[in-house]
């Protein structure tokens, strides 16, 4: 039941879409054409990359699917690697604009803290990993690669560019997705990103960022050099009835890991970066509207409206720290009352009773309902902290 509780909620969070509905006494049976998504049509397949669409619109796909057993395996990928970048391959199919991911899979790669390099061992196991699926009956080819930005979000750095335009140019179609897992735990909801690159020569529409993301100041410049050089997807999830099993085996080990884990505690690192990283954003616009005192009389609009917009950046993001401290705290004090409550009666009313217990007691505790009261007691302070700050800022959770 807890883990169960908790799922759904984590589903809940990343609206993650069911291909089907459950039986029911009318309909005894689940409809077995929502699976179809998961047919693979080798010569439609084929054929569509034959007819290379996108050779002709650089912004030809537009949307991604991804089931939801590929994202959690690539969440706990990257939460596994902690601030070192990890990397691995996504498997799938193309229909229409969209790619679907169905699957995902590790590499054996080596990371740093600002890039990851795949290895001679690495296209190893890729060849190997693939011809065995296939021989397994997984006949869907690799449709792109996913590789983790711990701490500092979702986009796509100079190596990275060169990585994917790469990709595009000999595996089309192609698909680069980003994760943070280290803005994952402290937002309590996937934080992913998933682009394309331009081909060379292309110069993309001047269209404005659909989505302010929180950048540090030593990415800035790298953000900035080759933002224009690639575009973003539209992301849905979705689930069926074909991997309910191996979704519920793959989250008990994710449940167990958030569990066990302090949003406070196990990013306090992340935390410090970000405070400090607003500083050094706080003074440079400090000296950007100090330096505008000693010049003209008259602020140019065009600079005024720079600075004005570099402020209401800097606001966002410290709302942001904010807003990912009060979820750790909600979640601190979750455990503490429910790890000194009585633990055979933890319901609501009784988390307020500070009795330590002892080791006899604690082989009485019934874990599955000391984690659904866990999901409950979350749930009660989102709702506080919604009704207290008039639903201005949506504190997410696990």
């Amino acid at each position: 039941m807890d883990a169960q509780i908790a799922q759904q909620t984590w589903e809940l969070e990343n609206n993650v879409i069911p291909m089907d509905t459950p039986p029911s006494v009318a309909k005894p049976k689940a409809d077995p054409t929502a699976d179809a998504i998961f047919y693979y049509d080798e010569a439609a397949q084929v054929k569509f990359q034959q007819e290379k669409p996108w050779a002709n619109d650089p912004h030809y796909f537009k949307r991604v699917k991804i089931s939801a057993l590929a994202l959690l395996k690539m969440v706990v990928h990257a939460r596994s690697g902690g601030t070192i970048e990890v990397m691995g391959l996504m498997q799938g199919k193309t229909d229409g604009d969209a790619i679907i991911v169905m699957d995902a899979f590790a590499l054996p790669v080596e990371g740093t803290e600002t890039r990851v390099n795949a290895q001679a061992d690495a296209y190893e196991y890729m060849v190997d990993y693939s011809q065995t699926n296939k021989q397994a009956g997984r006949l869907e080819n690799v449709v792109g690669w996913y590789h983790s930005h711990p701490g500092y979000g979702c986009w796509l750095s100079g190596i990275d560019v060169s990585t994917q335009m790469l990709n595009q140019q000999y595996q089309e179609p192609f698909l680069a997705v980003v994760i943070d897992p280290t803005r994952t735990v402290s937002a309590g909801k996937v934080d992913i990103g998933a682009f394309r690159t331009y081909p060379d020569g292309y110069k993309p529409p001047d269209d404005p960022v659909s989505e302010y993301q929180t950048i540090p100041l030593n990415k800035i410049e790298d953000f900035g050099v080759h933002c224009k050089q690639y575009y973003s997807l539209d992301i849905t999830y979705f689930k069926s009835s074909l991997d309910t099993h191996l979704l519920d085996l793959l989250w008990n080990k994710y449940w167990v890991n958030t569990l066990s884990s302090s949003p406070l505690l196990g990013n306090g690192d992340y935390v410090a970066g970000q405070i400090s990283d607003l500083a050094e954003k706080l003074e440079q616009a400090e000296n950007h509207l100090a330096h505008s005192r000693f010049g003209p009389l008259i602020t140019p609009p065009q600079r005024k409206r720079e600075e004005e917009s570099q402020l209401a950046k800097i606001t966002r993001d410290s709302a942001k720290i904010t807003v990912e401290q009060v979820h750790g705290l909600m979640l601190s004090r979750t455990f503490f009352s429910i790890l000194y409550a009585n633990p055979t009666d933890l319901s609501y009313s009784h988390l307020s009773q500070n009795h330590l217990l002892t080791p006899n007691q604690w082989l009485k505790v019934d874990f599955g309902v000391l984690a659904a009261t866990l999901m409950s007691e979350m749930i009660h302070c989102r709702k506080e902290t919604l009704m207290e700050s008039g639903s201005l800022f949506m504190i997410p959770i696990f």
